[in-house]
């Protein structure tokens, strides 16, 4: 049952997935710190260290069945986390009790663990991404061919499709897909670095060998997964790193807003709404009111993730020589809050691809009102042809195109700019001739083609590369 007596993060209770709570919860966290001394205590007696058999089997028997009640208490007496786990390692792996955290600093357990929890974030945001891609990837190829008033300015300029405009979202998400891949592939773990990032306990533990503490940092590198360690650090991996992970995710919140920010002009203008459920009440005053909340809340969500990328970067920026301690209480909320968030606005953006609604007479409408001044040239080029002289045609559609325009907006009549110079005997064009310069398809240029090359070269193969898993669909949340 949920306690409504305190305060929750809206973010767990209402926005973010379950695997995405799961990931950042103490459980998986402590697990990690269990498993990263289990790596060092393995490694250090394949060294050589003095560290028995029954201890490595102790502690293997007891990675996730954390006491957090005793952790509590020991915390309670330390004023230590760090060693508050220690402790209750201990109890549970006796065994173990004098060889858990040989030669480590706290940073050992909580800076890698850190990284394996973003490198893993990281991996469950691609996930969301790939979805994404294939929902809009469908809609994109079957509203291809449908023509639609195109903005500069957000302006009416020339014609695009709908399809298209919806390539444009999927372009700045491959983009976000390949920053993501780049960052999964080299994210270093901090290693076996010691207090100050010297590595000299472990110096000290194995008798001044530089090759053997060298080992030792390459073999717990490698069980936890990664293929590398940074080089050199402080007492804590450089914070630029945290900069670099929240960069990406920002990018995707950039991408998230545009979509959203989008999709919130044209229900606006009623060309395409975004899914509203048979019983969901868009006002408590205004019934008839469909507003696009999901939209808007990606847009609130994001401004959020985007806040976040300049305080990792002035966290790192403030961490004096080999590290202060003012990082902590601000990466245990930023760090696992953009994650969280970031997908959350994955999770609305699968959910308004999957239900889109689009409204062909709306956006054929709204394309006829604006298309006869898109049409202009073309209409100087056909009374040039029939005997006209440029200079004179061009100032009379010049007259006609204002006229029409202001009509449309102080009378609220539909464009009858080509009824207007067809009236006019300076235009040597009869409107039985002008016809077929509307059809708004001659104006679209090769936007079905780029959806479908698009489609072709660069999303499909990205889609096959990722294989057939699907996400967990999440409930959207109001």
């Amino acid at each position: 049952m949920t306690d409504n007596t305190s305060w929750t993060s809206p973010l767990s209770e209402r926005y973010a997935s379950a695997a995405m709570l799961q990931l950042w919860a103490p459980p998986s966290r402590y697990g990690l710190w269990r498993r990263l001394w289990l790596a060092l205590a393995e490694a250090e007696r394949d060294l050589g260290a003095d560290i028995s058999v029954e201890a490595l089997t102790q502690m293997r028997a007891h990675l996730d069945d954390i006491d957090f009640g005793a952790v509590a208490a020991y915390e309670k007496r330390f004023r230590h986390d760090v060693m508050a786990h220690v402790h209750a390692f201990g109890d549970a792996a006796p065994a173990a009790k004098g060889v858990i955290h040989l030669g480590a600093t706290s940073a050992f357990v909580t800076d890698n663990a850190d990284l394996i929890l973003m490198r893993r974030g990281l991996v469950l945001v691609r996930a969301r991404v790939v979805a994404l891609l294939r929902t809009l990837s469908a809609f994109a190829d079957q509203w291809k061919d449908e023509p639609t008033l195109g903005y500069t300015h957000l302006q009416p300029a020339q014609p695009t499709t709908v399809g298209k405009r919806a390539t444009l979202w999927m372009q700045d998400l491959v983009l976000d897909l390949a920053d993501l891949d780049h960052r999964i592939a080299t994210l270093p773990m901090r290693g076996v670095k010691g207090t100050t990032g010297t590595q000299a306990s472990f110096l000290s533990i194995f008798g001044g060998d530089h090759a053997m503490v060298r080992e030792l940092d390459r073999r717990v590198t490698q069980a936890m997964g990664f293929s590398a360690s940074l080089p050199v650090t402080g007492q804590t991996y450089s914070r630029k790193l945290d900069a670099h992970v929240l960069d990406v995710l920002a990018g995707i919140a950039a991408s998230a807003a545009k979509f959203a920010g989008d999709l919130r002009m044209l229900q606006a203008f009623g060309e395409i709404e975004e899914p509203f459920e048979k019983e969901q009440i868009g006002s408590s005053a205004m019934a008839y009111k469909r507003n696009p909340m999901r939209s808007e809340r990606i847009n609130s969500l994001s401004r959020f993730v985007l806040s976040l990328t300049p305080n990792a970067n002035q966290t790192h920026s403030v961490q004096y020589f080999e590290r202060t301690l003012d990082d902590s209480a601000n990466r245990r909320l930023v760090v696992p809050e953009a994650f969280l968030a970031t997908d959350a606005l994955l999770i609305l953006m699968e959910n308004i691809a999957r239900g889109l609604e689009v409204h062909p007479a709306r956006i054929r409408r709204r394309l006829a009102d604006e298309l006869p001044f898109m049409a202009t040239e073309e209409l100087i080029v056909r009374a040039v042809k029939a005997g006209g002289d440029r200079q004179a045609i061009h100032e009379v559609i010049r007259v006609h195109s204002i006229a029409a325009a202001r009509a449309m907006k102080d009378e609220g009549v539909p464009n009858d700019m080509l009824q207007r110079l067809a009236a006019d005997p300076a235009y040597p064009v009869a409107i039985a001739d002008l016809g077929e310069t509307l059809d708004p398809r001659r104006f679209t240029g090769r936007s079905t083609q780029q959806v479908t090359e698009f489609l072709t070269e660069v999303v499909q193969p990205l889609l096959a590369a990722a294989g057939t898993d699907e996400v967990t669909r999440e409930e959207v949340r109001v």
